[in-house]
């Protein structure tokens, strides 16, 4: 029976991933994501919850610190909405976590690589069909490298497709967290990790259930899937205003021109369907969806366009439920 616990939740992924009693988790996902020469065997959480975490939803830090054997220090996030500025705060707690290893008077060859990895439940590179992208500091002019001690992995769920049941256990371990994040809160978290195969997600599993069966854990994750509802419709509304903000300026110029009623009229109709096609691309953006093209959008009729917008409002409702 599914649980309904979405480790896409910022709360539930950090106790999967970011707990010290599972390293054996964080590990594996690390190895699967960064594919090393030499596997990581050992990680040390930095920044485990506390009890004192749980006094705010809205001011939990749930990215999960960790560091290797090698000293290499992990930054590993999940984000479920889009803040316009992810690249520079990505930029910025990497930059933190690379400087913070240097104590007053260290030499800087004692600084090691600072490796941010995020989880992406929405399209942050459009143009790029690959889900799994890796960033360095490199040459504009030649295939020159300048430090490797600063690397950004981001991985977009809404560009992996699941395949069938009866090829998860042969996919390779990055493409099985992929499936384990994007299917646990709708199945049977225990038949997933059996089809998975790996022991690892037997145990990933586990989290999610005492995540289930304790109220306290509970608790925080409604509340925690609250604000993040709350924050989503938040970033709806802004959007929406700034497109009416924009639609409304185009109007006024329309007005000011002194256009013909015959191309005003088709102005308005072209504004209108222009509109929806916003919505319908915003509220798939939202939902994780690919973001249909608007030359693709605006060959249906403002009917069919409609009918589109209502499903997928429906559909949101549905996941805020």
């Amino acid at each position: 029976m599914p649980l309904g616990i979405d480790p896409k939740v910022d709360f539930a992924f950090k106790l999967v991933f970011g707990s010290p009693a599972h390293p054996r988790i964080t590990i594996h996902f690390l190895n699967a994501v960064l594919q090393p020469k030499q596997p990581i065997t050992a990680v040390e959480i930095l920044n485990p919850i506390q009890d004192r975490d749980r006094s705010d939803a809205k001011l939990a830090v749930l990215d999960v610190l960790a560091q290797d054997a090698d000293d290499h220090r992990y930054n590993i996030e999940m984000q479920t909405t889009l803040p316009v500025d992810l690249q520079n705060r990505l930029t910025y707690y990497n930059c933190l976590n690379f400087v913070r290893q240097l104590s007053s008077g260290s030499p800087y060859h004692d600084l090691r690589p600072a490796i941010s990895i995020c989880v992406l439940d929405r399209l942050l590179f459009r143009d790029a069909a690959d889900y799994h992208l890796s960033f360095r500091l490199r040459c504009d002019q030649r295939d020159l490298v300048f430090t490797n001690d600063l690397v950004f992995h981001t991985l977009e769920l809404p560009k992996y497709i699941v395949p069938s049941d009866n090829a998860l256990r042969g996919l390779p371990k990055l493409e099985k967290w992929f499936c384990f994040l994007k299917l646990a809160a709708d199945r049977d978290i225990h038949e997933l990790a059996q089809l998975l195969g790996d022991e690892v997600f037997a145990e990933a599993a586990g989290v999610l259930e005492m995540i289930f069966q304790s109220p306290e854990d509970r608790q925080f994750y409604e509340a925690r899937m609250k604000y993040l509802h709350d924050e989503e419709a938040r970033l709806i509304a802004a959007r929406e205003e700034g497109r009416e903000e924009g639609r409304e300026e185009g109007r006024e110029e329309g007005r000011e021109e002194g256009r013909e009623e015959g191309r005003e009229a088709g102005r308005e109709e072209g504004a209108a369907q222009g509109t929806l096609v916003g919505k319908i691309q915003l509220l798939q953006e939202l939902l994780g969806d690919l973001v249909a093209e608007t030359s693709v959008l605006l060959e249906r009729t403002p009917d069919k366009l409609s009918e589109m917008l209502a499903e997928l409002q429906q559909r949101l409702r549905s996941r805020g439920d």
